[in-house]
């Protein structure tokens, strides 16, 4: 960092305990507080973290030279990321985790109650404890880079060293609650205009400034505004109605009121720490700060040890396992360097992977078979960068350079140079496989060709290709720019090389990847078809639309079965329901009648038509009287929707035909691990990550519970229910998946 302000070098004094705090002296009387964990890429906090700062702090105080302290990183990219993850999971009563919070909270309000003004300087990510850490400090300067937020609740957690207080004397009750709840994240400018940060400045210039500023605390202590300060000195309508919901008892209780009713009918109950973020808030407007401080200590060591958090812990460590997994077993494989990707079809999905991929500063060609589709694709690329230049989240001149990374023909032109082609063609193999020769004779003997099918075997797809072991499958979700899953599909000729820079190109585009082996709907589609046919299993016995997928999102699905085949389309869940079943039989054969929809022309929200109501823009009428359910539906299947079946009965029905057929694919070799298992259904088919994924789930309730009700269901409903070889075996042996 530049400092042209400094003429001396600073002294160093050693730093106590493990070694994390360095403490270098300037000429000009501020003493910089490096944090650097050693041998790690990023800070985060450890535990001896409280111990060597509350030391530090102690030494600066008694340090007459010191007039004023920066805290700064030593880490290039980072501030400090959070606590450590591995420190949480060893926590094993919620007595010890009330014990780590309070912890936390002594460090911080050591930091917040020096003697001496101490200014944080944040270059990139300040998260969850980070950022605790940072609004303890009595000023904060940071880059354009810095970035700012509580994700603790992803893991089932609530901030646990009083940050959440901070926030809200800073912003306000309202949006620290919002912050709190969501984990999404706070960008520095944002950060400027609400307060949260004094200034934002160069990288060179950091540290300058944060001494600076240091400085003049030192000179003149100035008491920060509150956010209540800020509203009664601006005045108005708009202070004047946030005060009433801030300032007041009876304001509270309704703002504290609407936030439960709301977070009750987003989560059904199912993530406490969203309610213990509350609670913590409301104590904290209501009764102060050290009342809340109790709260908060009390909930985040019986959160800490929680199920919901134990599995969203083990979700987050195998998500960081596969960001290092290559994909490939052979260490010595090396992926291609991806320079340029072709696109076939420019389609939603089509025009959805040119995004993701050009925004990772890879070059696109995109190509349709005509200029209206064409033009389509490359507006709803326009569309996508638009949306986030109006989000703030890329200026201008970013939009514009990623755009110009983007560009289409009717024609193979361009896609000679290509080093990746993926496909999104109709789901057709006669079609899929000549477009594969079409390609061949195009592109470069070592380019990839890459399928973006749902269902079709990979291997039948490179039937005839002149170089097989070019081909792999790249099954991306709808909205690609949305969902996080990749799936990469190897059939048997499959090359290493290929298979490992599919793996990176999905990883450079910011997908979480998994590797499956080939076979008829891989592995995310062929869990999907049971679950899927169960539903429809249940509306033909008369069970009402609405009823099963309340059912399902009441156990945690984000939407229900019956709203995911309109958005997937029936026509698609028809022809895939067919290739799998002629692939595996009669224990994935759907009811009959379904085939009625489609020959009604329903097509699900794409047409407008489906087992809900569309207006003309696609988008759900909302009936009071029938929730919106296109009644119509039930007279085309001759049925009556009058069926009585417990909510229950109906998520065991398509929860076990899910996890069943999940095993089954581990048992017959698609899976490589549970793990993968586990992220492909959460992160691709909205599995409820706090019940863990399949397998997790299975590990939870016990393989002989899981075997018992399978059984059962096999009883009364024959094949479908069949339960899976590895299931058996798993719990004749008291088997665990995950130890």
């Amino acid at each position: 960092m530049a400092n042209a302000m400094i003429t001396e070098t600073p002294k160093s004094v050693p730093a106590p305990l493990a070694g994390s705090i360095r403490l270098a002296v300037r000429p000009d009387g501020v003493g910089v507080l490096t944090y650097d964990v050693p041998g790690a890429s990023v800070n985060s906090l450890q535990s001896t973290f409280v111990a060597e700062f509350e030391e530090m702090l102690d030494r600066v105080d008694a340090d007459s030279s010191i007039r004023a302290v920066v805290l700064a990183s030593g880490k290039a990219d980072s501030f400090i990321v959070g606590a450590n993850i591995d420190m949480l999971k060893e926590v094993r009563t919620a007595s010890d985790g009330e014990a780590l919070s309070r912890s936390g909270q002594r460090g911080c309000a050591r930091l917040a109650g020096s003697k001496k003004p101490v200014v944080a300087a944040i270059h990139g990510p300040a998260l969850g404890g980070g950022f605790e850490v940072a609004l303890a400090c009595h000023a904060r300067v940071c880059t354009e880079k810095a970035t700012f937020g509580f994700p603790e609740i992803q893991l089932g957690l609530l901030p646990g060293a009083n940050g959440l207080q901070r926030f809200a004397q800073i912003v306000g009750l309202q949006m620290a609650l919002d912050y709190g709840m969501t984990g999404k994240n706070l960008r520095a400018a944002k950060a400027k205009a609400l307060g949260v940060v004094d200034e934002v400045v160069p990288p060179a210039l950091l540290l300058e400034v944060a001494c600076k500023h240091a400085r003049a605390l030192a000179d003149k202590p100035k008491k920060p505004l509150t956010f209540v300060d800020r509203l009664k000195k601006k005045g108005g309508a708009d202070a004047l109605q946030a005060l009433a919901l801030e300032d007041n008892p009876v304001g509270r209780r309704v703002l504290f009121k609407k936030a439960r009713e709301l977070t009750r009918k987003k989560t059904k109950g199912h993530y406490p720490a969203a309610f213990a973020i509350i609670d913590v808030i409301e104590a904290f407007g209501g009764r102060g700060f050290d009342a809340s401080a109790d709260v908060e200590a009390r909930a985040f060591g019986e959160l800490l040890v929680s199920e919901t958090c134990k599995q969203l812990i083990g979700i987050f460590f195998a998500t960081q396992e596969l960001k290092k997994d290559p994909g490939v077993s052979n260490a010595n494989v090396k992926p291609r360097d991806v320079k340029k990707l072709g696109m076939l079809g420019a389609g939603l999905m089509g025009a959805g992977i040119a995004y993701v991929t050009s925004n990772a500063g890879v070059p696109v060609r995109l190509k349709d078979k005509d200029d209206t589709g064409l033009g389509k694709g490359l507006a709803y690329v326009e569309k996508l960068l638009a949306d986030r230049v109006k989000k703030k989240s890329l200026s201008r001149i970013e939009k514009d350079r990623v755009s110009a990374l983007v560009s289409g023909t009717t024609t193979y032109e361009g896609f000679g140079r290509c080093d990746v082609v993926v496909e999104a063609v109709f789901e057709d193999l006669a079609l899929k496989q000549q477009v594969v020769r079409d390609l061949e004779a195009k592109i470069g003997n070592r380019a990839i060709i890459a399928s973006n099918t749902s269902s079709i075997p990979i291997a039948k797809i490179a039937e005839g290709a002149a170089r097989p072991e070019n081909v792999v499958g790249m099954h991306y979700f709808s909205p690609v720019e949305k969902m996080p899953l990749l799936e990469v599909i190897r059939h048997k000729g499959s090359s290493d090389e290929a298979v490992a820079t599919a793996v990176a190109l999905g990883k450079k585009q910011g997908k979480t990847v998994i590797v499956v082996n080939d076979g008829p709907g891989f592995y995310t589609t062929r869990i999907l078809a049971p679950y899927m046919n169960e539903a429809a299993y249940l509306l033909s016995e008369g069970v009402p639309v609405e009823v099963i997928d309340d059912a399902l999102v009441d156990w945690g699905f984000p939407v229900g079965p019956m709203t995911l085949l309109d958005e997937v389309g029936m026509d698609v869940g028809a022809h895939v329901g067919k290739v799998l079943f002629e692939a595996f039989g009669e224990h994935l054969a759907p009811p009959p009648g379904m085939e009625k929809l489609v020959a009604d022309g329903r097509k699900g929200r794409k047409n407008k038509r489906g087992v809900y109501l569309y207006d003309d823009k696609g988008n759900r009428v909302k009936d009071g009287k029938t929730r919106g359910v296109d009644t119509s539906v039930y007279a085309t299947l001759g049925i009556t929707p009058t069926a009585k079946v417990p909510p229950e009965e109906i998520q065991m029905r398509l929860v076990l035909a899910f996890v069943n057929e999940a095993l089954r694919c581990l048992g017959e070799g698609i899976l490589r691990s549970p793990r993968d298992g586990d992220i492909g259904a959460i992160f691709g088919l909205g599995f409820p990550p706090f019940r863990g994924g399949p397998f997790r789930y299975v590990d939870s309730i016990g393989p002989a519970e899981i075997l018992r009700r399978t059984e059962g269901y096999r009883d009364r409903f024959g094949a479908r229910f069949e339960p899976a070889p590895t299931l058996v075996n798993l719990a004749r042996n008291n088997g665990r998946f995950y130890r």
